[in-house]
């Protein structure tokens, strides 16, 4: 039960105790970062609540009383999820996904139906906090009467859902890993060579899955980029030139991993937050589709700015 998952002792504990007392919620809240293990415990929850005899052997996507919920783009009038754009090459819009309201009301129709196999339906919504109001409120009505169902709602913390949503839901929180426990599931995933890049495990606080998500990233980067350092941009053409360079190599969801690795970096060296504001501006900036490039030469020229002041001034 709950095999080859690292950490989540608390959590583990209790949903095999619901398990085995039969004592099934009808909604539960995995609240906790990406990358500790809320989806894979989610996974092996629901293959024991439909096919507890049979937990090896049956694929949950091909389940007919399941349904994973995942936050979809618009494309083309369709709504598509983030994997399968990436499937199909398609190039990643600059609005942020979400669950919608049509995901909701085909997850509520789906449980209007009977189990065809298993004693109950699950569903499972990734991505929860991503839900606008209409759908929260459309989901809402669903968790007041669920019916022969149970729920499973993954987002980062309790405070990104409704106070009403969370209210109804049994809460489970997941903790971020160790830094051994974080070593012992890249090995086991093949990843032990992030190991040997402290800034990478840095950024992922406590979350294998965005340690390897953060060396995919990586890897995927024109090296030459990485190795510019910022603290050798003095003239203004140098700034805006790595500017142009930035926004015309990077989309946008890689230029704000850009910026987080530029914020590690300055924390790691210098240790004081002068240096992080402007980089958090922009961050903010990009979130709200401002023009990447202009984003980019003001936020270089302020930190050449600073750099002419001295950056060492309060170092670690």
């Amino acid at each position: 039960m709950f095999a080859d998952i690292v950490g989540q002792s608390a959590a583990i504990e209790y949903l095999s105790r619901a398990i085995a007392t039969q004592r099934i919620a009808p909604a539960y809240l995995f609240a906790g970062p990406e990358g500790i293990g809320r989806r894979l415990v989610a996974e092996q929850f629901l293959s024991l609540l439909l096919d507890p005899e049979q937990i090896d052997q049956r694929q949950l996507q091909n389940h007919p009383d399941s349904l994973w919920i995942s936050p979809t783009y618009k494309h083309k009038n369709q709504l598509i999820t983030l994997a399968q754009m990436q499937v199909q090459e398609i190039a990643l819009p600059r609005s942020h996904p979400q669950v919608r309201l049509a995901q909701i009301r085909a997850m509520t129709q789906f449980l209007s139906q009977a189990p065809l196999e298993a004693s109950r339906l699950a569903v499972v919504i990734e991505g929860a906090e991503t839900m606008g109001e209409a759908a929260a409120n459309a989901l809402l009505k669903s968790l007041e009467e669920p019916g022969n169902a149970t729920l499973v709602l993954l987002a980062p913390n309790m405070d990104a859902l409704i106070p009403t949503l969370v209210s109804r839901c049994q809460r489970i929180p997941f903790r971020r890993l160790t830094a051994n426990q974080v070593a012992q599931v890249l090995e086991q995933a093949g990843y032990s060579e992030i190991l040997a890049h402290p800034q990478l495990l840095e950024m992922a606080q406590g979350s294998p899955g965005r340690a390897i998500a953060h060396w995919q990233q990586q890897q995927a980067m024109d090296p030459d980029l990485l190795a510019t350092t910022l603290e050798a941009l003095q003239a203004p053409q140098d700034c805006l030139r790595l500017a142009q360079t930035i926004d015309q190599a990077l989309d946008l969801p890689s230029q704000l991993w850009l910026l987080d690795y530029y914020q590690q970096h300055f924390w790691q060296t210098y240790g004081h937050s002068a240096l992080l504001h402007p980089l958090e501006k922009a961050k903010e900036q990009l979130r709200h589709y401002a023009q990447p490039r202009l984003v980019w030469e003001v936020t270089l020229l302020t930190l050449a700015e600073q750099s002419s002041s001295g950056w060492s001034e309060n170092p670690i």
